[in-house]
C-alpha cells in the first residue's frame, strides 16, 4: 500500500522531521535523537506526533519502564517511511537539475502551506449532510473514532469532499476544551475520550496537555494549572477533549 499523498507532501517539504526517524532508529530514545537533532525533547515529540497524525499506522512506539526508563523504536510503518525519505534525498539532486529556472522551486514551495494549527488529524468522510447553507461532515478517524467538522457549501464543492475521501482536520490547540469525569459536554460538540500521555508547564497559567486518542492520534489542548491540579490530573487520566464543528477545519492533498 502506497504512503498517502498528504504524508508524502510533509516528507517533501519537512525533511528535517523525517530525518528524525534516523535519530530514533539509531538512538533508541527521543531524548537521544532530540539531541543529536539538535532540537529540543518538546519539539521532537511535536513533530513525531504530526507525523504519527498523518501516517495509517504510528511510525514511532514508545516504550515504559525498564532500566533505562523507556525508549522509542521505529515501528514497521516507521522503517518503511524512512526507507522512501532517503529515496527522496537521492532523488533531490535529480530535481534541482531538472529545473529550468531558479524561480521554480520558490513557486512550488507557495504552492505547498504550512499551517499553524497545531492539532492535523487525517480521517475519511464517512458522511455528508446539508444543514442551510452549511454542510456537516463527518470523518471517521479510525479504530471506531469520529469528528464532525461544520463548513460553507462552497469549500465542500471546492475541496471536491464526497464519501472516502481522505482529508486532514485541522484544529488550533487553544479551541479544544477538556473535561474532567462527570462534567457535560456542550450539546452538538465533538466531544472525544482521551488518556493524558503528557502535561508540559509553560511560563503562563496554561500548561499545554498532550492526549493519546483511541483512534492512535494525538491530541494537543491547553488548560488552566489550577484547573489541572483541582482535577489531579496526570499522565495516565482519562479526559475528554470537546470542540465545535465549526472549528475543524479540512484540507485535501492538491
Amino acid at each position: 500500500m502506497s504512503l498517502p499523498a498528504l504524508l508524502t507532501q510533509h516528507i517533501a517539504r519537512r525533511p528535517q522531521r523525517i530525518a528524525l526517524l534516523q535519530h530514533v532508529a539509531e538512538q533508541g530514545s527521543i531524548t537521544r535523537a532530540a539531541k543529536a537533532a539538535g532540537i529540543s525533547y518538546k519539539a521532537a515529540w511535536d513533530a513525531i506526533d504530526e507525523l504519527n497524525n498523518l501516517a495509517a499506522q504510528p511510525l514511532v512506539e514508545r516504550s515504559t519502564g525498564g532500566r533505562g526508563g523507556g525508549g522509542a523504536r521505529l515501528s514497521a510503518e516507521g522503517e518503511r517511511v524512512l526507507r522512501l525519505y532517503q529515496r527522496l534525498q537521492a532523488l533531490q539532486t535529480e530535481l534541482l537539475d531538472a529545473a529550468e529556472h531558479s524561480s521554480d522551486l520558490d513557486l512550488l514551495g507557495r504552492l505547498m502551506l504550512r499551517t499553524s494549527a497545531r492539532n492535523q488529524l487525517q480521517g475519511q468522510v464517512s458522511a455528508l449532510r446539508r444543514e442551510g447553507r452549511h454542510d456537516r461532515v463527518s470523518l471517521a478517524l479510525g479504530s471506531g473514532l469520529q469528528i464532525e467538522a461544520l463548513i460553507t457549501r462552497g469549500s465542500t464543492e471546492r475541496l471536491e469532499l464526497a464519501l472516502g475521501v481522505t482529508v486532514v482536520a485541522l484544529l488550533k490547540a487553544g479551541w479544544v476544551q477538556l473535561l474532567a469525569p462527570g462534567e457535560p459536554a456542550e450539546a452538538g460538540s465533538n466531544c472525544l475520550v482521551a488518556k493524558v500521555e503528557q502535561v508540559l508547564a509553560s511560563e503562563e497559567d496554561a500548561c499545554e496537555v498532550r492526549l493519546a486518542l483511541g483512534s492512535g492520534q494525538t491530541l494537543c489542548a491547553f488548560a488552566e494549572a489550577d484547573w489541572l491540579a483541582a482535577h489531579a490530573v496526570q499522565p495516565g487520566s482519562e479526559l475528554r477533549a470537546q470542540f465545535h464543528p465549526s472549528y475543524v477545519l479540512l484540507g485535501v492533498p492538491v
